[in-house]
């Protein structure tokens, strides 16, 4: 939307350099006025579809991890459109969201990307996404819980702390009982390192706060989850980031004020052959038009 009010601008601008090329009109020609009309957004938006917004994450999704039945969603997305807000998860990816608003620059932006798991109860509980657009102080971030249903939909999205998103996404994959648990999809290394810590913790010899640690080390060696210094990497940006590529209502501004100052160059450049008779190629008036209509 705001390349098309620039798209407005430069046609004037080609009009005008193409005075400079135009012979003499035709004295059967109706002449038409440059008219200078404002830009206006608010209204333009009614008669021009919304444009599509790219969306870049800052960091990458995680490697793919879980119950190796769920692998068939990956690369599968699946939308929802709740509250004017049409929401998009693709498992193990990101989950984004897209106002559905006539309004001129509509919000597109990303929730979360796929980082782990929330373990609860030897339970694959929820699918969490972190990193998403920036929420004031924070990034937003979603957690996706899992639920038996009969086919592949996100049924419900809420956000119960502003910029945290739950959402509840039923599948047919996870209606077994089993389905979901975490003992059977570890390596023999790592049941047998919890079937350890399970005797040690009989046996009161770890706490409850350390048996919590070196469960969640079993986790992370797993991959299943991330340790708390670990960070994300950072996203490979395989776009190019042009300084004029018009994302904001900011760089349309930016850009209207440039155009508009060689629009004012031209201008002087016009007035100083509309003062020189030589140079008249529009008429013996002097006046400058943009184009001619043959007059019916």
């Amino acid at each position: 939307m705001a390349a098309h009010c620039v798209h407005k601008i430069w046609f004037y601008v080609i009009q005008a350099i193409l005075l400079f090329e135009q012979g003499s009109v035709s004295s059967e020609e109706v002449r038409m006025r440059l008219v200078e009309e404002p830009i206006n957004l608010g209204n333009q938006q009614w008669n021009a579809p919304a444009q599509p917004k790219s969306l870049f994450p800052t960091v990458q999704f995680s490697n793919f991890t879980g119950p190796p039945h769920l692998r068939r969603l990956v690369g599968r997305c699946f939308s929802l459109v709740e509250n004017d807000y049409k929401y998009e998860l693709c498992p193990f990816q990101n989950v984004t969201q897209h106002e559905q608003s006539l309004r001129w620059n509509p919000y597109s932006g990303i929730l979360g990307i796929y980082e782990e798991w929330d373990i609860v109860n030897n339970t694959f509980q929820s699918m969490i996404f972190r990193d998403g657009d920036t929420c004031g102080q924070k990034n937003r971030q979603v957690k996706v819980q899992l639920k038996c249903g009969t086919k592949h939909e996100l049924e419900h999205v809420g956000e119960p702390v502003t910029c945290e998103y739950a959402m509840v996404f039923r599948t047919p994959l996870v209606c077994h009982e089993h389905s979901l648990l975490v003992y059977p999809n570890l390596s023999e290394d790592q049941q047998a390192e919890w079937n350890e810590l399970e005797g040690r913790l009989y046996r009161e010899e770890v706490t409850q706060q350390g048996y919590k640690k070196m469960l969640h080390t079993i986790f992370e060696s797993a991959g299943y989850v991330l340790n708390p210094k670990q960070r994300p990497l950072p996203a490979k940006q395989d776009h190019e980031t042009h300084p004029d590529d018009f994302t904001s209502l900011d760089t349309c501004k930016d850009e209207y004020r440039k155009l508009n100052a060689e629009i004012e160059t031209l201008k002087s450049q016009l007035e100083s052959r509309q003062n020189d008779p030589a140079q008249w190629p529009f008429g013996m008036d002097g006046r400058v038009f943009f184009h001619s209509i043959p007059a019916k």
